[in-house]
This record gives C-alpha cells, structure tokens and sequence, in this order.
C-alpha cells in the first residue's frame, strides 16, 4: 500500500498542484463516503502526483491478462524516466481548471475527465514509442479506445497546457503534432489523406481552439493562436491568429483575441454574403 497521508505534510511548500489535488480529496471524502476508499486509494494514500496519476490510469486500462499491479509498475518506471510527462499532466490540470467552467477542483480531472485521462495515457504510450516498446504502447492506444473513446496514436507528438473537452471520438494520427495550449473539443480529427504513408498528419500551433467535430485533415499547419469552427474540414495551412470554418473551410476572419484556447470563445460570425461569397475566400 502506497505512504500514509501524513506524509503530504509539506507538500504545499514544494507541489502547490498536488496540494490542491490532495485538499479537495479530503473535501470529498467528507461530502461523499461512498467513495472514501477510491480517493484513499488513488490520490490520499499514494505519496506524490506522479504515483496518484500511475495508480488511477492502472486502475483503468488493465486488463485480466496483464495485472493492474504491473501496469502501475510499469507506468511509475516511465513517469520516473520521462518526468516532463508529469510537468506536462500539471499544466494539462491546470489548463483544464482555468478553461473548462464544469471543473471546479484540481481533483476532478484526475478522477472524472477522460480527456484528460486518455491524453495521460497516451504520454506515457508516446514513451514507450520511442523507447522502441511498440506493442506496449498500442496495447495503451487500443485500451485508451476502449475505455475512454479516444484514439491517440502513439507516435503523435503532444505539448503541455493541453485541454480536452469531453474528448468523445478524437482522433490524433501518428505524425501529428500539437503545440502547446491548445484546447479542443470532443469529435475532433487530426487525420490523414488517402493511403500515403510518412509524414502525413496535421501540424497545430500553439494557442489554437479546435471546435467540436472539425477535421484537420493531411500534412498541413494551423498557425499560432487561430480557431477552428465546429464542424470544419480543414485541408490546408491556416495563417496565424485567423479563424476558419466551413465545409471546406475558409478563413472567416480574425481569431477575434489573443488567446483563443483559454478563451473557449467558438462564435463564428457568418453573414449570408459570406456564405454566398466564400467567407473571406480559400485557404
């Protein structure tokens, strides 16, 4: 059994995420008895974030074949080998907290968010991939489908500050690549076109809102800091700072702020010229 809680003593001093996570356990424990044992087991009794994130994502994905215990082994080793995956998690909570108006506590996301959750696992199935323990990392690709609806190859390449709502049907290929505070909704595709193999996958910047059910679709580059309208399909590069939409989509005008992934503003004002016009032309 992981560390008592006494040992979180000091935690504020050193791990203010982690803190948070552990003060709204306690709350909960409280308000909930139902789940007192879960919260014991998964983030009060376990003695840092990285061990809390190992067991609650063991927890999850094994199966009868391969044992909860030695998937959490398994996932404390590659969290202790590759620690920007847990300064990227603590970023990824703490987009989550600030952007997403249904999460009110740190804990939530750990417990409850599978978009948060699916994006853990397929960190440390990115890990895996690269050190060369491909069938691992599939098995984690194949169970994150499974479990939590999401489908994140794991060779895709994903930066921090990354919020996933509801995260239902994503889609992410294997070459893709997204930058850092990026923010999209459930039903996105980061795809490719046809059979062709190699680079193939959309590239997207940092700060870009990608809205529900878009498609990004070949390699191709969404500039820094642009949006993406619900339902989208977009085939070419976008230009910093825009936002498209459309079916195929066209640059429908400016991204409206500076930062439109903490902004989780999706509004896209059409009027019946643009539709007749192509709304500020092809991209």
């Amino acid at each position: 059994m992981a560390t008592a809680v006494e040992n979180h003593a000091n935690i504020p001093n050193c791990d203010p995420v982690w803190a948070a996570i552990v003060a709204d356990a306690k709350a909960m424990q409280i308000a909930e008895p139902l789940m007192h044992s879960m919260l014991q087991e998964n983030v009060i009794g376990r003695p840092s974030f990285e061990a809390s994130l190992a067991a609650r994502l063991a927890a999850k994905l094994h199966v009868h074949e391969i044992k909860e215990a030695s998937i959490r082994e398994t996932f404390n080793d590659i969290i202790r080998e590759f620690p920007e995956i847990s300064e990227r998690a603590r970023a990824d909570i703490s987009a989550t907290f600030e952007r997403d108006p249904a999460c009110t506590s740190y804990l939530q996301p750990l417990l409850f968010f599978k978009g948060f959750m699916a994006l853990q696992a397929s960190r440390i199935a990115h890990a895996l991939w690269t050190r060369d323990r491909k069938p691992l990392a599939q098995f984690i690709q194949m169970r994150v489908s499974e479990v939590f609806g999401v489908d994140i190859h794991p060779g895709a390449r994903i930066g921090k500050g990354i919020m996933i709502d509801h995260a239902t049907s994503i889609v992410i290929g294997e070459t893709a690549v997204v930058g850092d505070d990026v923010s999209m909704l459930h039903s996105v595709t980061l795809g490719g076109t046809g059979k062709e193999g190699g680079d193939r996958h959309p590239k997207i910047g940092r700060g870009v809102l990608i809205g529900a059910g878009a498609h990004i679709l070949g390699n191709i580059h969404i500039g820094d800091c642009s949006r993406v309208g619900a339902g989208s399909v977009v085939l070419h590069d976008v230009p910093e700072c825009k936002t498209v939409a459309g079916v195929p989509a066209k640059i429908v005008g400016t991204a409206g702020c500076a930062h439109p992934s903490h902004s989780m503003d999706h509004k896209v004002e059409w009027t019946d010229a643009d539709v007749v016009n192509g709304a500020g032309g092809g991209i």
